[in-house]
């Protein structure tokens, strides 16, 4: 997710990547890092609804203790679209929670990985079978870049966080160990509706507790400004282009605390790669950005 003011980042990331515009077989590009969507492209906006959104942020339900939690260092892959590559070297697996199967997953268990299963909690998107269940009245700007996905409104918790649910109620179902809820940021974007940080807390902090309820550890997936509040409700992070961003450092807390930081960038560079996050201890990949089976690491 790209928060405002980074659009300039996100262009030099296509430009290192030479103008790769692959899209997922869905139909949305993959990269999960949202530019703010422009007022020329953005669809009519919903009026105001009234806000369930608690004035305190919930307490999150505590991670099962014999929950998984990678830690620093962890080696991953990050594949989200083609045909599932299940032999390549890593510890960590991250897929997509509808088009991965069951016996994918427990495929990569036999061969000793861990999985995790990649859902929207925070974007619609108009592919997915459970694209018709979201009231109107939640949707909010198209993320710019991204055809066929809309913001929605986090404060709505009574809507969302039924639909969320389902789906890691499919990932648990699965066997996978573990979910990576994306676009976790919508206050720092132009969702079109008056979101808060608070309101993202609120949101955040519920969708971690649907995860640790269905014995599944969860990743906090970008949403760098709130790193601080949230590592202790989340047992991992997932970050795209910290370092087109500079905010890499961000993630001490997690590293401190012995839980990974899943680094993605969207960007040739293998020895600039490996030599600005050693000393952070991240968990560094580089990836084609339509996240293919095709996999760089440190």
């Amino acid at each position: 997710m790209t928060v405002l003011g980074r659009a300039g980042g996100a262009l030099l990331a296509l430009l290192l990547l030479g103008g790769c515009t692959a899209v997922h077989p869905s139909g949305r590009p993959a990269g999960n890092r949202a530019a703010t969507a422009s007022p020329a492209t953005s669809a009519a906006l919903p009026t105001a609804t009234p806000t369930t959104t608690p004035t305190t942020t919930p307490t999150a339900t505590p991670t099962p203790a014999d929950a998984w939690r990678p830690a620093p260092g962890t080696t991953w892959q990050y594949q989200l679209s083609g045909d599932l590559d299940l032999s390549v070297d890593a510890e960590v697996y991250d897929v997509d929670w509808q088009e991965t199967t069951a016996a994918q997953v427990a495929e990569l268990h036999r061969t000793g990985r861990r999985v995790v299963c990649y859902l929207n909690a925070g974007a619609h998107e108009q592919w997915r079978p459970d694209a018709a269940d979201y009231a109107a009245d939640v949707l909010g700007k198209p993320l710019d870049g991204w055809p066929g996905e809309r913001w929605v409104d986090v404060r709505r918790l009574d809507v969302l966080l039924p639909l969320v649910s389902r789906r890691m109620d499919i990932c648990a179902a699965k066997g996978f160990d573990a979910v990576e809820p994306d676009n976790v940021d919508g206050y720092a974007n132009e969702t079109g509706f008056p979101l808060t940080a608070a309101d993202q807390l609120a949101f955040n902090t519920a969708v971690a507790s649907l995860a640790h309820e269905r014995g599944l550890s969860v990743g906090l997936k970008n949403d760098v400004e709130q790193v601080g509040a949230l590592e202790p409700v989340f047992d991992f992070a997932v970050n795209e282009e910290c370092l087109v961003y500079d905010e890499c450092a961000a993630y001490r807390p997690f590293i401190d605390a012995g839980k990974a930081v899943l680094h993605v960038e969207y960007a040739e560079g293998t020895p600039r790669l490996c030599e600005a996050v050693s000393p952070i201890r991240l968990s560094s990949i580089l990836k084609n950005l339509d996240l293919d089976a095709a996999l760089r690491h440190c």
